[in-house]
Formats: C-alpha cells, structure tokens, sequence
C-alpha cells in the first residue's frame, strides 16, 4: 500500500500533494518505465518542463499507467526563449501535444530572464491559457520578490506557486517568508542538492540515525515540516517508496533550526541567480 501524501491547498484552489517526482533526465523507455513506477508507488504530482525534452515521455507514463489522468497533477514549463506573447501561447499548445494531453494542471515560467524582459507579457500569456483551459493553474519558477510584485501591479494576477532552489545548504528564508506573506505556495527544485556531498554531511547522519531514516527521508521531511513542496527525483522503485514515505515521523524544533544552520550564502548549486541568470 502507498503512503497517503498530504495536500496543499493553492491560492486558486488547487490541491497538490506535499511531494511529488522530478522528471529532469528520465527519458525514452527507461525514463517512461520509471515515471510509471512512481506512480504506481503512488505520486501524483509530476513535474517536467519543455526544456527537458521528456514531455513526452510523462505523457507515455501516463498513458501506460493504470491512474485515471484526472487523479494525476502534470506540471511543466516555458522556456526562456519563448517569453513573447504569441511565442508562449504556441509552446504551451506545443507542450501539451508533445506529451497528448488535452491540459496541464499546473504549467509554469521556467527562469524570469530579467534581461530579455518579456516576463510579463509571457505571464500574461499564461494567463489567457488557463482562461482557455489549456492549464488549470499558473505560476512560476525562480522569481524573486520584485519579479513577483510586478506580476502582480501589471496584470492583477499573483501566481499559485514558485518553484525555487531549496534544500539544506540553502535554505531560501527571506524567499519562503515572501511567499508566505503573500499565500504563493513554495516549491523546492534540487530538493536533495548534490546527494554526493549532502550525504556526508554529520549533521544530517545525526538526525537520520537518531529516526532510524535514511538522510534523503530525513531532508523530505525538514522540506514539509518548513511548507514547502519537494520534487525529488529518482528512477529507482525502492528510493520513489523511500522518499514518499516521510510521514510517520516528526522533525524535532532543535533538529528543523540544526538543518536551518546548514545553509550557505553561496549555497546555489549552478550559481543560477535568478537577477542576473538567463534561461535559453
């Protein structure tokens, strides 16, 4: 039996689960084989993006899956190039007959791209794809409190969520807050870091020895516990099980600030700031 998963409860409405699976990389057979799986463990909530060239594959899981599509939550997401007006209504048409799927549930701007300066009209864009029913939640990912507030005084519409960078070595405090001052849903990209390094750290090894958890369920856990989504990825049947299976415990206050203290300034995996970083 699957772990039940919680919900999260949008600005608009929406219900997502607390965790869900990243789809970067998994493509082909290998990569529809292993996204079935994780629906079959029991996600819901799965998240791709045009730029990762695997719409596709979601869409032949989701085919090759026995989950009726409406119980499921498909997420995905503008590239750069494609800001413009007109440009952004055809890739989200393209988006969705890439993977056949008459709508996305949750469909998202990938980067900001300050520099171009077409986040507005792109979001703008969205708006009317949901008017439309092309998708039924907008948001967007990497945006910074100022990119955030002119959505919202240019065109009135606030997004439902903003995916970030997020995990122990950085921890987004002040971005988590804005959020949630002003009822945008956190979601966490790179919810695990680089699993090379973060599985050495001593401080989480203390944690998961003391829950009997392994470090990656330890980390889930601390992203649930601070409100946020994760979208850990994994192709692997019992590590899909593993990561969904962070409900049976509590993080401790003492612990939850000990993972806190983990973060760094220079924290960012790819050094992608969102002022300056430019997505293609």
């Amino acid at each position: 039996m699957s772990p039940l998963i919680p919900e999260v409860t949008l600005n608009d409405g929406m219900y997502l689960p607390a965790i869900g699976l990243g789809t970067y990389s998994l493509n082909g057979n290998e990569g529809a084989h292993a996204i079935k799986s994780a629906i079959d463990m029991g996600y819901r909530l799965i998240d791709t993006a045009y730029n990762y060239e695997n719409e596709g594959t979601v869409g032949e899981a989701v085919r090759r899956s026995t989950v009726p599509r409406q119980e499921l939550l498909i997420t995905s997401k503008l590239p750069g190039r494609y800001h413009t007006y007109d440009k952004a209504i055809t890739t989200i048409q393209e988006s969705l007959y890439r993977a056949h799927l008459d709508y996305y549930d949750l469909y998202l701007i990938h980067w900001p791209n300050p520099q171009q300066d077409h986040y507005v009209e792109a979001w703008q864009a969205l708006i009317d794809a949901k008017k439309w029913g092309l998708v039924c939640s907008i948001g967007v990912c990497n945006f910074l409190p100022e990119h955030l507030e002119r959505l919202k005084r240019e065109t009135g519409v606030i997004p439902s969520i903003n995916q970030i960078e997020l995990h122990p070595f950085f921890n987004q405090e002040k971005q988590r807050k804005w959020h949630e001052e002003h009822h945008i849903a956190t979601e966490s990209w790179s919810p695990l870091a680089r699993a090379a390094t973060i599985l050495e750290n001593k401080t989480l090894q203390q944690v998961a020895a003391h829950h009997h958890k392994t470090i990656a369920q330890i980390i889930l856990r601390w992203h649930y516990q601070l409100g946020a989504i994760s979208i850990p990825k994994s192709a692997s049947p019992q590590r899909q099980l593993e990561n969904i299976s962070i409900f049976d415990f509590s993080l401790e206050d003492q612990e939850m600030s000990d993972i806190l203290a983990l973060t760094r300034s220079d924290g960012r995996i790819n050094n992608q700031d969102p002022a300056t970083y430019e997505e293609f």
